[in-house]
């Protein structure tokens, strides 16, 4: 069946370099938005220029969606409009399985072929991060008048679904700009789990809880074209007794994340080997301190949370900073990335929790060239 994601799309006015089932949740009509909207009492368009949202103060303030957030009911949140890069949005983001065909459907970006997208070839590409699907746009289109073929711009989706079916996000990216370009993330509570029943959120007043799952993302770039996947895992403690406004009870770790280019091979050496820290004297010391996984692997530093109160609600949002802290060989620290974290809680037991991340930082294989990462986790109560 199709399953329609609301969607905000980062559309840059950029130099491109080259060229299952279960609840619906879109664009509510006028008629809607005056009755406070349906499916989680989403109300007015997010990409509009209504009211914002109420966060309660919290830093950083939770993405547009739900005006109206209950912990008795569905939830959207979606990427922010950005109206400084041109900026643009799509309501009709639709993964389809109906008929088996296991595909996305992406409406109002520029040259993304026919708006479908595909899974990846897993022996040319990429078709799977962990448990999440990797899709990919058409990167030929045909003039519907001349017949002529004509090349497109390589355009990815990530998306993930809960083992109940309460939770999902999806996230599009863009590997053809020499500027982030074109975009978009969502993550979002249902209305109704996979069996059909209603979900709701019953938060514990008391204890602290483990979550852990799985973590990928999608890395783009300014300063040059191209795009990579990363893959990792996502670590989540909460303190409920302190799980309510003015809370310091939250703290999520990504950790184990590996860097593989578009045809799905590995290259987390080469980045890491790529660091150097110069010291006061003009001398430099190559390389980051390595750190593996339990294969003796390579892998990033990992993703930390900076703990402060106003991350978490009583209707199980959560919204926080993260920040990817290297330690070089010679002993010196460094923040060599750092963003926000974006989560919802999910189940009578709290049983489950999605999320969105967004983190940027200076890649050291290129001058002058930046990455932002966008990754998304589900995780599962320990």
């Amino acid at each position: 069946m199709t399953r329609t994601l609301l969607l905000i799309l980062c559309l840059g006015m950029l130099t491109a370099c080259d060229s299952g089932g279960g609840d619906v949740l879109q664009t509510p009509d006028e008629e809607e938005s005056e009755n406070g909207g349906q499916n989680g009492n989403q109300g007015e368009n997010p990409g509009s220029d209504g009211d914002p949202i109420d966060s309660d103060g919290r830093l950083p303030a939770l993405p547009p969606g739900t005006t109206s957030p209950d912990p008795n009911a569905g939830i959207v949140r979606v990427e922010p409009r950005d109206d400084e890069t041109g900026g643009g949005f799509a309501t009709d983001i639709q993964y389809r399985n109906d008929q088996g065909q296991d595909e996305f459907y992406v409406d109002n970006i520029a040259f993304d072929g026919d708006n479908v997208y595909t899974r990846g070839d897993p022996v040319t590409g990429v078709a799977q991060l962990g448990p999440y699907g990797v899709y990919e746009g058409k990167e030929q289109a045909t003039d519907p008048v001349t017949g002529t073929t004509l090349d497109t711009f390589t355009y990815r989706a990530l998306y993930g679904r809960s083992t109940t079916g309460q939770t999902e996000f999806a996230i599009v990216r863009s590997g053809s700009y020499i500027d982030y370009g074109f975009g978009g993330f969502v993550y979002q509570r249902n209305d109704v789990d996979d069996a059909g029943n209603p979900v709701r959120l019953v938060l514990p007043d008391e204890g602290d809880a483990r979550y852990l799952g799985d973590y990928a993302g999608i890395r783009i770039f300014e300063g040059r074209s191209g795009l990579e996947y990363v893959q990792g895992d996502a670590e989540m403690f909460v303190d409920f007794k302190d799980f309510n406004n003015g809370n310091r009870g939250v703290a999520l770790y990504v950790r184990n994340r590996q860097i593989f280019d578009s045809t799905g091979k590995n290259v987390t050496p080469e980045y890491l080997a790529s660091f150097e820290t110069d010291s006061d004297g003009g001398t430099s010391s190559p390389g980051i301190a390595a750190e593996v996984n339990d294969r003796g692997e390579l892998v990033l530093p990992p993703l930390r949370p900076v703990i402060s109160p106003n991350i978490a609600d009583s209707n199980g949002e959560i919204a926080g900073e993260l920040r990817e802290v290297g330690t070089f060989e010679d002993g010196a620290t460094s923040v060599t990335a750092e963003g926000n974290y974006y989560a919802i809680v999910s189940g009578e037991d709290a049983g489950e929790i999605v999320g969105v991340l967004v983190i940027e930082g200076d890649d050291p294989r290129t001058d002058n060239t930046s990455f932002q990462e966008t990754g998304g986790f589900i995780i599962y109560r320990q």
